[in-house]
């Protein structure tokens, strides 16, 4: 049961970290664009998503879907909420990171005839991977522990589980302790992910 509820965390999980980075990167570069409505749009809903507690915007979705007529599952769901909660933060770490990019080397780029896109993906994206891996491997582990806000809408996931058990053996201490050995095995694959990202920084922007 135990290993079916960490499986049900980790691709949910992963799955929303894998499209909240690169969403985050979107609206990162909508706001470096600079363009009027559209920045004061992206910031309003980025500072909008970045307040709203986690397990408050899982059950707007489940609740406003049917409204809507949107035929979404639940696992859909969880994942549009996890990915809009996590790609908020993302796209501050990113912005952050584009703003570590010093002035003279995008003149340097631009004086030899670079054009500016592929600055961008030759010179400054390498970096920005660099400078934001490890807050954006923070905002994960912070995802996967944030996680447990699915099971409000009936997902069985790891937290769910340990519940379960708990509450069928009276024993809650077995069940938490595994529950707390598998999220860290999960934080720990972030950590390696890290540590492997940064050795390859320039290839994976390139």
């Amino acid at each position: 049961m135990l290993l079916e509820g960490a499986w049900l965390t980790a691709w949910i999980s992963g799955l929303s970290i894998a499209l909240g980075v690169v969403l985050g990167l979107g609206l990162a570069l909508l706001r470096m664009a600079r363009i009027p409505v559209i920045d004061q749009i992206v910031a309003a809903w980025i500072s909008l998503a970045r307040v709203t507690p986690l397990v408050t915007l899982v059950l707007f979705l489940f609740l406003a879907a049917p409204a809507v007529g949107l035929p979404a599952s639940r696992e859909a769901l969880a994942v549009l909420a996890l990915t809009l909660n996590t790609s908020a933060f993302n796209a501050e770490i990113w912005r952050a990171a584009f703003r570590s990019f010093s002035r003279e080397q995008r003149e340097a780029a631009l004086a030899c005839g670079m054009p500016p896109a592929l600055m961008f993906r030759r010179i400054m994206l390498p970096q920005m991977v660099q400078n934001s891996l490890p807050g954006l491997i923070n905002e994960m582990s912070f995802l996967i522990k944030g996680s447990p806000a699915i099971a409000i809408i009936g997902l069985v996931d790891l937290s769910r589980v340990t519940n379960r058990i708990a509450a069928v053996t009276y024993e809650p201490l077995p069940p938490i302790l595994a529950a707390a050995a598998i999220y860290m095995a999960l934080i720990a694959v972030l950590v390696r992910l890290q540590a492997w990202a940064q050795r390859n920084a320039s290839r994976l922007a390139g």
